[in-house]
């Protein structure tokens, strides 16, 4: 249960989709690129324990970057994109990351972060960055085969901040070989939710947040289609729901209000029948919000 397995049994399958462009990477796409990401790191002196950091917005290269930690040991700091250069670099050095990878829609903060970070090793992708050189390029220019010494990695978020400095949420890494580590979202989807290599999950919210970031990750697990929404606007959430006949999807509350928003005309113009299980997290959700959208999508939301 792993998308190493899934790139041998299902290649051509999408492991996910960007909602507004469509661009599409298959199982094979994501551990070939993976597996890229995995020798450029080697190359970079990261060894199991080690920390790298992501600066992006929902780039098309997020996941795959994330995939590529995943398979070396190191440590995946993933931060918002609308930190300031000074708050991203305090995470960065907080988190002793070595490599740092920005993406083109962060690229303001990412110059900044230039004089800052000297001593760390700095790509971008989507774009050129002055003080970075291009993730794309060096990644391509590795073997798209495994590395020698693949071990499970780790994601380490940082609380908010809103009582001090932000702190880490640093776990042991697995200690299980690579390929048989399973996230505990695989079980709870399954038993919740009814995860299945058939399903098509919408990811709405900002990848450098918990929840999204961890349940796109335990669809590719499993074997589903992830499609990522670049920027969250309730019409598209409805358009993309149609359109790539998505069966599952997590929100929060302020998602479901954005939604019922909408002009009941707007609202009614999108087939949603598709919708097997909706879920929500981050924040209590109001009584009528939930009802409404019950009465909307049917008996399907959870939390």
């Amino acid at each position: 249960m792993h998308p190493v397995a899934h790139a041998l049994t299902m290649p051509d399958k999408p492991a996910y989709i960007m909602a507004a462009t469509g661009e599409t990477v298959t199982y094979r796409d994501l551990d070939e690129r993976a597996n890229r990401g995995a020798h450029l790191f080697r190359l970079l002196g990261l060894k199991r324990g080690d920390g790298i950091a992501v600066l992006m917005d929902n780039s098309p290269r997020y996941l795959e970057v994330m995939w590529a930690a995943e398979r070396t040991g190191v440590y995946c700091t993933c931060l918002s994109s609308k930190l300031t250069a000074s708050e991203a670099a305090y995470i960065i050095r907080d988190g002793d990351c070595r490599v740092l990878i920005a993406s083109k829609g962060c690229a303001e903060v990412a110059a900044a972060l230039v004089p800052m970070l000297e001593d760390v090793r700095r790509y971008v992708v989507d774009g050129p960055i002055d003080g970075y050189a291009s993730y794309e390029a060096a990644r391509d220019a590795m073997p798209a085969t495994p590395i020698a010494d693949p071990s499970p990695g780790g994601i380490l978020l940082y609380s908010s901040g809103t009582t001090g400095k932000p702190k880490g949420v640093k776990h042991a890494l697995s200690d299980e070989p690579f390929g048989t580590n399973v996230s505990p979202l695989v079980m709870l989807g399954k038993g919740l939710y009814g995860f299945t290599p058939e399903m098509v999950y919408l990811s709405p919210a900002p990848l450098y947040h918990a929840a999204p970031l961890r349940w796109s990750m335990a669809v590719h697990q499993v074997g589903g289609t992830v499609v990522v929404m670049e920027h969250f606007d309730p019409e598209a959430a409805l358009a993309a729901i149609e359109r790539f006949h998505v069966t599952h999807a997590q929100w929060v509350p302020t998602h479901f209000i954005r939604l019922l928003k909408l002009p009941p005309e707007v609202r009614a113009r999108y087939d949603v029948s598709s919708l097997k299980a909706v879920w929500h997290a981050a924040a209590p959700c109001p009584l009528p919000v939930k009802q409404a959208m019950i009465d909307w999508w049917g008996p399907i939301i959870g939390e």
